[in-house]
């Protein structure tokens, strides 16, 4: 998707915030919702039979996975990863941790990755790998947000919310030293 929704307007009123600063809002509550609605209707028509395994990469996913699962329209099974390459920085370090690995069994099963957002794809090439090792019938990637800039990432991006322009976001699951994540749209940091 290329359309570019920014929707701009004050943030200082909103009570979320607590006084802390974003440059406007990029994605509003709205124009999420309708898009993950239409995100569920893809990813249905995707995978008309199979065991599907939706696998969301924490913490970011977790609100984008959790509004994600109840639109797409088929049985389902839902496990987390957990990885680490930001900590508390603006910029991935390129060190990607592995905390927790899904316990589902992944042998035979589409497949299919949540991520909050694709940036470096450090992360991403990493997980696919990993998770490639595992035998799935399919591995697809469904991202929220892509920024396009992924040089590291040689699996495409199956499913996406929205192209993301070259700034923090945070918001709907996104965070900076994990704060914001609570927010219901997309806002870019100051």
């Amino acid at each position: 998707m290329t359309t570019d929704t920014s929707v701009g307007g004050p943030t200082e009123s909103d009570p979320r915030l607590d006084g802390r600063a974003v440059r406007r809002i990029v994605f509003d509550a709205d124009t999420i919702a309708h898009r993950v609605s239409e995100l569920g209707a893809h990813i249905t028509a995707a995978y008309p039979d199979g065991d599907l395994l939706v696998l969301g990469l924490l913490k970011g996913s977790f609100i984008f996975l959790s509004d994600l699962v109840r639109q797409i329209a088929r049985p389902l099974q839902v496990d987390f990863l957990v990885a680490s390459s930001y900590g508390d920085a603006m910029e991935s370090s390129g060190v990607v941790r592995l905390l927790y690995d899904p316990e589902t069994e992944l042998e035979g099963k589409h497949i299919l990755l949540v991520e909050d957002i694709v940036d470096s794809g450090r992360t991403l090439s990493r997980l696919i790998d990993l998770l490639g090792e595992r035998r799935p019938r399919s591995l697809e990637i469904c991202a929220l947000l892509h920024k396009h800039i992924a040089t590291e990432l040689h699996h495409p991006t199956q499913f996406i919310g929205f192209d993301a322009p070259h700034e923090f976001l945070v918001g709907y699951g996104l965070d900076h030293a994990e704060n914001f994540r609570h927010l219901p749209y997309v806002a870019s940091l100051q």
